[in-house]
Formats: structure tokens, C-alpha cells, sequence
């Protein structure tokens, strides 16, 4: 193996290892403490959620990857809609009381061009989170994201998930909208989108 190939593994590694750090110091957090870094032009409402104005949002990150059945899935196939991205674990106390939420806000918002898309991460194996799916009644795709590289994407000081449960919520341009760091019930979750799914 060359010395570059073995640096860049090394690398990839201690970035991993850093993130599976951070999300262990913050697992199931209750997200109320949430700050967000540098000039990241948002605004923390009641109840946690920071929402951008529409002409300061920053560009959600390409996410690619593979979902918990195993086939390729690509935000970017969802451009043209709100794509609600909720970070879970199948081993999350409060993402368990959540999920129900998600299903229920999932089914009653597609007919207005909503998308939901989950990050699973820290689950080891696809059958803990691909059990947690069914016993909730998530019937959108997940991403199988096992040590948080995709949450890595998320560049730093912005409205970027930093605990699990995170939510955020992309506009129809691809654009981060809103974040929130702690579990949500039904009326909460669509606090958080109805406004997005209002724009015009």
C-alpha cells in the first residue's frame, strides 16, 4: 500500500473517530443549548428551531450513499422539493419517541412536494435500524450512515446536525432552511416545514 493511500485511510479514520466522538458528546441531547458558529444568518424561534431567511441559506451538501435496503440514494434526486432530513439511531431513546411523529408528518405532507429522507448512524448493522423502521411505520428512505460520514458534510457554522436527533429541513433549491437539535412531535414538525412548504 503507497504512504499516500495509507495517510488518506489514517485520515479518514481520525475524521470518523472525531465524529463519533462529537456525536456520542451529544447523543440524544435535548438540543435546547444549541449554537451554531460564525456567521450562520439564522434564527432560533420557541422550541429550538432555527430557520434562515430564503436569501441567506447555505447550500445543503451533496449526500450520496447508500440507503438501509441497500440501493443507491442521492439527495439531489429531490431538488424541485422540501426534503426533511431527520439524523437517527435505532438505539436513541428520543428518536424512538419521535418516529411516530415522522411517519404520520411524512404520509400527511407528500401530496405537497415533501420529501423525508432519514440518516441513520451509529447503528452497526442494517437490521437494528431496518427493524426500527418497521416498527415505526417509516415507510421513507433512510441512509445507511454507520460512522457519520454524511453528517461530515455539513460544513461547519452552519445549521448543521450536531446531535441525534437533528432535523433540517432543504427548500425546493437545495438551500438549508431550518435545523432543529432535539426530538419533535407532529404539531412541532410542522411548525418547522408548513412555512417552507409556503414559499413560492
Amino acid at each position: 500500500m503507497s504512504f499516500g493511500r495509507a495517510s488518506r485511510r489514517r485520515f479518514t479514520l481520525l475524521a470518523a473517530t472525531a465524529v463519533a466522538g462529537a456525536l456520542t458528546l451529544t447523543a440524544c441531547g435535548d438540543g435546547n443549548k444549541a449554537q451554531g458558529g460564525g456567521n450562520t444568518n439564522f434564527v432560533t424561534g420557541s422550541g429550538g428551531i432555527s430557520t434562515v431567511a430564503k436569501g441567506e441559506r447555505p447550500e445543503a451538501p451533496k449526500l450520496q450513499g447508500k440507503g438501509l435496503d441497500g440501493k443507491p440514494l442521492d439527495l439531489a434526486d429531490y431538488k424541485g422539493k422540501v426534503v426533511v432530513l431527520n439524523v437517527w439511531g435505532s438505539w436513541c431513546g428520543p428518536c424512538r419517541l419521535e418516529a411516530k411523529y415522522f411517519a404520520k408528518v411524512s404520509e400527511e405532507t407528500a401530496d405537497q412536494g415533501v420529501q423525508f429522507l432519514g440518516i441513520n448512524t451509529r447503528d452497526a448493522q442494517r437490521d437494528p435500524a431496518v427493524n426500527f423502521e418497521k416498527d415505526y411505520g417509516i415507510t421513507y428512505p433512510s441512509f445507511f450512515d454507520p460512522i457519520g460520514k454524511l453528517i461530515l458534510r455539513f460544513p461547519k457554522g452552519t445549521v448543521n446536525p450536531q446531535a441525534i436527533p437533528s432535523t433540517v429541513v432543504v427548500d425546493r433549491d437545495g438551500k438549508i432552511a431550518a435545523r432543529t437539535l432535539q426530538p419533535l412531535d407532529a404539531e412541532q414538525l410542522h411548525e418547522m416545514i408548513d412555512p417552507i412548504i409556503a414559499e413560492k
